[in-house]
């Protein structure tokens, strides 16, 4: 038995209490938290799920492996994990692959924050971190966006000289707007000491002009780049993710606690990465359907801030909250609201009929 100290405890506590923070903080927990009971039928876009789901190959891998289901996934996902690192240029231990990715971004915040290391992120942003923070003791820092909907880094380097973590999302959660590469290398190379750069890269697969900050992983800076199946991949509910970071930084952040990855989540992204016309092809479409609903909001006057995501924000004129409720009631459940921004709803984009039905029923409530 592996010896069992104060310190192990301690270690192991925090994480506890991380898992009893997730329950409220993950994107589907968000979501549902102010979700009404509906029918089958309803047009779901308020969670950021990609509606096209799995890819075929992931839905076969996943049917292949059920009768092996009793057995653990450690040799699965090791294959998995060098799989990864080949393809984006690092070894095996760069890479740590988790349920999603919002587990490794709350036990990077456990790593580096404190009741003396403060967690910053930018306002509007995904709030999963900024739950976690305060089990951990540190204070969270919320920065305005700039005019441009970016991250403000010389804005969040001088709010908290004493940051622990620099939370970076880009694209945006909520907005989908993207932070360019040299201000995230500017923040990187100006944060205080013992800190570390979360970037989180959920959504970069649904856009060609942002840029990866993978090379400042690569460059030994202290970055660590969080990765997910759950979007562009649409294994949400399969639940697969992945942190890539140098290995020393790796290896505090799992020191917080670990799971089992469910063997379907791992051969479904095994899969996923064989199929090279999945990305591009599913930017195409979401891009597409993007273009179009912006297109329809500007013809009718309604304002939006621009996205190169999979989700906008909305301007609603009025309470965003009575909007949502009033949206519910014609059938098509949209985002929650942000406090900075009371009067904007986050919009998913779907299938081109569900954002038709969308229209039809955004231009009922604004005109009741």
């Amino acid at each position: 038995m592996p010896r069992f100290s104060r310190r192990s405890f301690l270690h192991l506590s925090a994480a506890a209490s991380a898992a009893a923070a997730l329950r409220f903080a993950s994107e589907p927990m968000l979501a549902a938290a102010a979700r009404p009971p509906h029918a089958d039928d309803v047009v779901v876009i308020d969670s950021n799920e990609n509606p096209l789901g799995p890819c075929a190959g992931a839905r076969s891998a996943v049917s292949e492996i059920i009768p092996r289901g009793g057995r653990y996934s450690l040799n699965l996902t090791k294959d998995l994990t060098e799989s990864i690192a080949q393809a984006e240029g690092f070894g095996p231990d760069y890479v740590w692959v988790t349920v999603g990715s919002t587990p490794a971004l709350a036990l990077t915040v456990l790593a580096f924050t404190s009741a003396q290391k403060s967690y910053v992120t930018a306002d509007p942003g995904y709030e999963a971190g900024m739950r976690v923070a305060p089990v951990a003791g540190g204070r969270v820092v919320k920065v305005p966006l700039t005019k441009s909907y970016a991250h403000d880094v010389k804005a969040m380097l001088a709010a908290a000289p004493d940051a622990g973590v620099f939370y970076v999302c880009t694209p945006n959660n909520p907005t989908g707007t993207l932070t360019p590469h040299a201000d995230v290398e500017y923040l990187v190379e100006n944060k205080p000491k013992d800190s570390i750069v979360l970037v989180d890269e959920a959504y970069i697969h649904f856009t060609e002009a942002a840029q990866t900050t993978l090379d400042l992983v690569k460059a030994g800076k202290d970055v660590i780049v969080l990765r997910t199946f759950s979007k562009i991949y649409g294994m949400a509910g399969l639940r697969c993710g992945m942190a890539i970071g140098r290995p020393d930084l790796l290896a505090k952040v799992r020191e917080q606690g670990f799971n089992m990855m469910p063997v379907t989540a791992v051969v479904a992204a095994s899969a996923s990465l064989k199929d090279h016309q999945l990305v591009p092809e599913r930017r195409r479409i979401n891009a597409r359907v993007r273009h179009q609903t912006f297109e329809w909001l500007k013809h009718n006057g309604y304002s939006y801030i621009p996205s190169e995501s999979n989700c906008f924000m909305l301007d609603t004129k009025r309470s965003g909250k009575e909007v949502r409720e009033a949206m519910a009631k014609e059938n098509v459940l949209v985002g929650r609201i942000w406090p900075v921004m009371p009067s904007y709803v986050r919009i998913t984009v779907g299938t081109l009929e569900e954002m038709e039905r969308f229209q039809s029923a955004w231009q009922r409530v604004m005109k009741s």
